[in-house]
């Protein structure tokens, strides 16, 4: 539209894209990728794909851009009841999609931010959360469950999230057992089949350039039953990447487009989303974490994916803060909001601290936040006659007063508010309160959140057949 201001951020240009795939290229057929899988080098061999030492498969140009082409440019997503959720395509018009979790093994409690080890009620109340919050789109195992021993854990964990929502699950499993467990009893309690999948199942090469046989074997699983899926790579610039972007970003895409073309060798046309976690490695706290060239290199990325015309999945803004703190609050709008204005598909691992290693609730709470103000920023605004209101600017001339006017009748309920969790306080009232500090508001509004969260209307008879199933798996 003519007359609809709207923001954008772009990062590279279009030589700049060529310059990358045919680095990728190079990458790929000189280097090649190594294939821990017999059965996945035998794939690869059988395309005509050159074995330059064991296990080390070259990929050329042709068969690369074959895989891109035959890969579908749009994937659609369902919830559990088989309503349209969403769809993932190169500069889809809804915007970013935000998830909440993934796989953290610890949990940080309300109010007093203790940590604990992340057990099964907090798979339940993670996932509760994120379905009450219409800020995110899917469910991204929120955790790994540690107080199940002698037990499924990963199984019971699929469970939990299966019963606390109706959203689509991004879903996160190491096992491969587990991995075909869990879909074998969300196809038997929720009929999950490819038609209106609700399950995307998350898998990821080890980087650099290992495509190992854990992951491609749950690539089998998943396109042998017709599912979506995400290839998705974690990598840490000056340790498991090179140390500049540009690097980072060549050696990310390239394992990407080695994943695509297994995938469309399995079955030509598989539905695949395909995107990076470029991280930083310090090498003073031996940690990882993400930075403001970390969200540039996620916005590469996503624009790599949209030239190939690919779904694309990339970074959520998890950082190395302390709770719902200024520390992660840096990170959170930085990356939320440079998701939404450029070509980010999916984001969905919202709400973990301490380098993914911790679950918050409040910090998936402020998140929300966030992704709202970055949503309401990305929508822009009209210059239509009707929107400017020339005719009442010159009626009321100087000195006028737009409170009573009828523009402002018409759309003063419209406008959104200052914030869904913060009270609006001037100095005098919030003094009279007592001086809240807004972590305490947000802390307790949570809390609220928690309690108040209820579980779809099928939990009990979905946890019930799902609790059999699990007991008559083998031991």
């Amino acid at each position: 539209m003519l007359n609809l201001v709207k923001p954008e951020l772009k990062a590279l240009e279009h030589q700049q894209i060529e310059l990358v795939h045919k680095t990728v290229l190079a990458v790929l057929e000189q280097t090649g990728i190594k294939v821990e899988d017999e059965k996945a080098r035998r794939v690869f061999r059988e395309a005509g794909c050159k074995e330059l030492e064991k296990g080390r498969i070259a990929l050329g140009p042709g068969l690369v851009e074959w895989a891109i082409k035959a890969a579908p440019s749009k994937v659609e997503v369902y919830d559990r009841h088989a309503a349209p959720a969403f769809s993932l395509e190169p500069g889809q018009d809804g915007g970013t999609v935000f998830g909440v979790g993934v796989t953290n093994l610890y949990y940080q409690e309300i109010p007093n931010d203790n940590v604990v080890p992340f057990g099964r009620r907090h798979m339940a109340a993670s996932t509760r959360l994120g379905h009450a919050l219409d800020e995110f789109g899917v469910i991204s195992t929120p955790g790994v469950i540690q107080d199940e021993p002698g037990r499924p854990a990963e199984v019971i964990g699929a469970l939990e999230m299966l019963c606390n929502t109706t959203k689509p699950l991004v879903f996160l499993v190491s096992k491969p057992d587990a991995f075909a467990a869990s879909l074998d009893m969300y196809a038997e309690l929720a009929g999950l089949g490819p038609e209106k999948p609700f399950v995307l199942p998350y898998l990821n090469p080890i980087t650099p350039l290992i495509l190992n046989s854990e992951t491609s074997m749950k690539m089998d699983l998943a396109i042998e039953r017709g599912l979506p899926l995400i290839f998705s790579n974690y990598g840490m610039s000056g340790a498991t990447c090179p140390i500049t972007p540009g690097g980072t970003l060549t050696l990310l895409t390239a394992e990407l487009l080695a994943g695509l073309v297994y995938g469309q060798l399995k079955k030509e046309g598989a539905p695949m989303i395909l995107g990076s976690l470029p991280a930083v490695f310090d090498m003073k706290s031996m940690h990882s974490y993400y930075s403001a060239g970390s969200m540039l290199v996620n916005m590469c990325c996503a624009e790599m994916m949209a030239h190939y015309e690919l779904p694309h999945c990339g970074a959520s803004g998890g950082s190395m803060g302390w709770g719902p703190d200024l520390n992660a609050a840096s990170l959170l709008w930085l990356n939320h909001l440079t998701s939404r204005l450029g070509r980010a598909g999916l984001a969905p691992f919202v709400g973990s601290n301490f380098d993914s290693l911790v679950f918050s609730p409040s910090t998936v709470v402020y998140a929300a936040e966030v992704i709202r103000f970055a949503r309401g920023f990305a929508g822009g605004f009209s210059l239509d006659e009707s929107d400017v209101g020339l005719d009442e600017i010159i009626k009321l001339g100087p000195g006028g007063n737009y409170l009573t006017s009828q523009l402002t009748m018409l759309n003063f309920r419209s406008q959104p508010p200052l914030s869904g969790i913060w009270p609006t306080l001037g100095l005098e009232k919030w003094q009279e309160q007592n001086q809240p500090k807004a972590g305490s508001v947000l802390r307790e509004y949570t809390r609220e959140l928690l309690n108040n969260a209820k579980p779809p209307e099928d939990h009990d008879h979905l946890m019930s057949a799902g609790e059999e199933f699990i007991s008559k798996m083998p031991s």
